[in-house]
């Protein structure tokens, strides 16, 4: 469309410059100008220089009329065959002519033989095909936000190619509150805008402004250019720092790791550049102590753990924290970081002694406090409640006191040193952490002694065996007793109950040592004389109240072989061990010459009597009965035997060193009729000797008899108080064999003992080790019926 307006302009030009041409002969007949408009088409018409010079069109082909250029490629040519002047190419004013306001194309013509020289003119018609254009579509304009209102900034002009009235005509600046636009016209035709403040800038609000400033040119329609202004507005240090939060709070562990990040600040600073970049930093206010556990990362704010941490020492920090920019004068602002530190089970409960008695009597009650104890635990919470317990097989428990975490350690139930005179008490404290610490203490406890027991005897009733013949003032036998206590309180001293009775007469004779409680005969025991004893021995602690206590002890005398065998028969009326035995020559062999009577008070085989013959003058006729006594004929008599024998007769006991008696018998023989008489006076001879040893032997019963009702009592009485008994009796046998037979009988525990002669009773037992003296009685009726029998009160 404009294409097609331009067109007629176009004709209206050539049209134009015709005229101008003819007009311009007339005038100056040496000089032809035309006029076009720019940009017309190529091979347009400027106009008919033969025509206007009036020059033949035969002669401008015969004298080759041209037109004189420089140019390669020039912009007008001319028709040799008309004259006509032709545009050659589209003419651009603006290339041409840059901003001349007039544009005149100068055309050297010439016509040869003879050379002639015609100048043309052409001028150029600007039309407005230009827009303005900004040398930069761009403009960037850095203001300082504390620029005044009134400030201006000058611009570059607009360069519109056109020129006249299609040239920059007029400014115009997009709306907006804080610039206007003023134009200043220098009367070149050059108009100069600037940029005026006229509201102040705050960069925090806006940091820049965009604003359009548009050229416009003076062709209807008119042609615009824009120029984009970005108007930054450069920043001042008028902001300080601002933190995002208004209150910082934070948990951390009190077991948290050097390097652990606690908590980040941030502070944002609306300046820019330096003066927007924020660093942080402790106040100067700031404790010494918090420096040492704390520090804070300078560009990120970070507050990181630097030493140890302990809920203990402080449970909260207030941390001061700064943050400034770098503004060449810095501003600054201050915010307080609460650390608040969570206890952590890091502590064992403490267990501390503070009252303790380390020794209690074993007659405390229960109840009775032995220490004070008291439990801490620095943490707090779930972590610092204490449980505290001990062990339960003692006879203490804890207690818990009316002041919080006190604790008594009482007993439970009754001591005993006897039993255990020290505890090694476990204590034990747990708190209620997840998971729970503990901690033990143990506290050594002795039990003191008190005089509770009284002195025991390793045995009740003693028993003891002494052989008869012992040295006076040594020491027979000893007790011992023992105290389950200690120190006095076990310190025993012995000494014999006497308590002048007839049955303690004995005790006289003993003493006894009062610390090892040896005891120790004042004089010889003779068991012929006294068999058997008793007395009561005490032993007395040396406790305050001191206590005692008595024992039994039972002694029993053991023959020795101390005396020798006493012959009683025979015995001549001297007194010395001879008798004469008359025998008829015609007795036959076996016949009874005599019987050897003896006795030994030992008893046992130290009473043991055997018979031997030591010297005999015919062995062959005469024989002895070894365990009786008795003398036979062997043989018969011849005429050839002499009529009288003389035999010695060795009586000895049994003893370990035996002892013996010897005894002669003179055996004659002679004939039937003296023997009857002889017989006759030996008879009555006989008959008294015969009476006296049967009073003998009866007050040997009766004494026997006596001893055996006693011991039968005494046995009775022992068995009836269930304590060790004895019996003891002296029985003489008055059988045929002449040995007097001896025994004791006596109960030690279960078992009953009888000292016994030669002969043994039926189903009796030997102890090992009684010397084959003593027999375990087995039934006391059956064995009593025995004994008797062998003594011939039973048949």
């Amino acid at each position: 469309m404009e294409q097609r307006r331009l067109n007629p302009r176009r004709a209206r030009g050539s049209l134009l410059g015709c005229v101008a041409a003819v007009l311009l002969w007339s005038v100056a007949s040496a000089q032809i100008r035309y006029s076009i408009s720019e940009e017309v088409n190529e091979g347009t018409v400027v106009g008919n220089i033969a025509k206007d010079l009036g020059i033949d069109k035969n002669t401008l082909k015969d004298r080759k009329y041209r037109i004189v250029s420089d140019s390669a490629d020039p912009l007008f040519h001319v028709n040799q065959n008309d004259g006509i002047l032709y545009v050659s190419r589209t003419i651009d004013r603006e290339a041409v002519c840059a901003q001349s306001s007039a544009c005149l194309i100068n055309l050297k013509t010439v016509l040869e033989n003879p050379l002639e020289v015609h100048y043309v003119g052409v001028e150029v018609i600007d039309i407005n095909d230009h827009p303005p254009r900004f040398t930069e579509e761009d403009k960037r304009l850095d203001i300082s936000e504390s620029v005044l209102p009134g400030a201006r900034f000058q611009l570059k002009p607009s360069r519109d190619q056109d020129s006249g009235p299609f040239s920059v005509q007029q400014y115009k600046l997009s709306p907006n509150d804080h610039f206007r636009l003023e134009v200043k016209d220098r009367g070149d035709g050059d108009r100069i805008p600037i940029l005026v403040v006229q509201k102040s800038l705050d960069r925090e609000a806006a940091g820049s402004h965009s604003l359009v400033l548009t050229a416009l040119d003076g062709g209807k329609p008119p042609k615009s250019g824009n120029l984009n202004i970005l108007v930054n507005v450069l920043d001042v240090n008028d902001n300080a720092p601002v933190f995002t939060k208004d209150v910082y709070s934070v948990m951390l562990d009190e077991n948290a790791p050097v390097g652990t990040t606690v908590i980040q600040v941030n502070a944002t600073d609306l300046d820019e550049g330096l003066n927007g970049e924020v660093v942080y930093s402790f106040s100067n206010s700031m404790n010494q102590n918090i420096l040492n556990i704390f520090d804070v990362n300078p560009f990120t704010g970070e507050i990181i753990v630097k030493g140890s941490l302990n809920y203990e020492d402080k449970d909260i920090y207030v941390v001061e924290i700064e943050a400034s920019d770098k503004g060449v004068v810095p501003l600054t602002s201050e915010k307080s970081v609460i650390i608040k530190i969570v206890d952590i089970n890091d502590n064992a409960p403490e267990i501390k002694v503070t009252s303790f008695s380390n020794s209690i009597p074993e007659d405390s009650r229960p109840g009775t406090t032995v220490a004070l104890i008291s439990v801490n635990d620095l943490d707090s919470g779930p972590n610092g409640k204490i449980i505290c317990s001990m062990d339960e097989d003692v006879p203490f428990m804890i207690t818990p006191s009316f002041e919080d975490k006190m604790y008594s350690l009482v007993t439970k139930s009754p001591l005993n040193r006897e039993k255990q005179s020290q505890y090694d008490l476990r204590i034990q404290a747990k708190d209620a952490g997840h998971p729970p610490l503990s901690s033990e203490k143990t506290i050594s406890v002795v039990v003191s002694d008190v005089n509770d027991n009284s002195p025991e005897f390793s045995l009740s009733p003693y028993t003891f065996y002494v052989t008869e013949g012992n040295d006076p003032g040594s020491s027979v036998f000893s007790v011992k007793a023992s105290d389950c206590d200690e120190n006095d309180n076990a310190l025993i001293s012995y000494h014999i109950l006497r308590d002048g009775s007839k049955q303690n007469k004995i005790t006289s004779f003993l003493n006894i040592n009062s610390e090892n409680g040896d005891i120790l005969a004042l004089k010889s025991f003779d068991f012929e004389t006294l068999k058997t004893f008793r007395f009561q021995v005490v032993a007395t602690d040396s406790g305050t109240p001191s206590l005692s206590s008595n024992v039994t002890v039972n002694v029993f005398i053991l023959d020795q072989n101390d005396n020798a065998p006493v012959i009683l028969y025979p015995v001549s009326s001297n007194g010395s061990a001879e008798g004469v035995e008359e025998i008829p020559r015609n007795v036959n062999a076996g016949h009874l010459v005599t019987k050897v009577r003896a006795y030994d008070a030992d008893i046992g085989y130290n009473g043991w009597l055997l018979f031997s013959l030591q010297e005999v003058s015919d062995h062959s006729l005469f024989g002895l009965d070894r365990y009786t006594g008795r003398i036979r004929t062997l043989r018969s008599f011849t005429e050839t035997d002499e009529a009288e024998h003389k035999l010695v007769i060795l009586v000895k006991d049994n003893g370990n060193v035996s002892l013996s008696a010897t005894t002669t018998v003179i055996v004659k023989v002679v004939e039937p009729k003296e023997a009857f008489a002889a017989s006759d006076v030996q008879s009555s001879a006989t008959d008294e000797e015969e009476n006296n040893v049967t009073l003998y032997l009866m007050i040997t019963l009766g004494s026997v008899s006596v001893l055996f009702l006693i011991s039968i009592i005494v046995l009775i009485a022992m068995q009836c108080s269930k304590s060790t008994d004895y019996t003891s009796k002296y029985l003489p046998e008055t059988n045929y064999d002449g040995t007097m037979c001896h025994s004791i009988q006596y109960r030690s525990g279960d078992k009953r003992y009888m000292l016994v002669g030669p002969r043994m009773s039926v189903g009796s037992t030997i102890v090992p080790g009684s010397q084959a003296n003593t027999l375990v009685l087995p039934d006391r009726r059956g064995a009593s019926e025995e004994i008797l029998r062998q003594f011939g009160f039973f048949k």
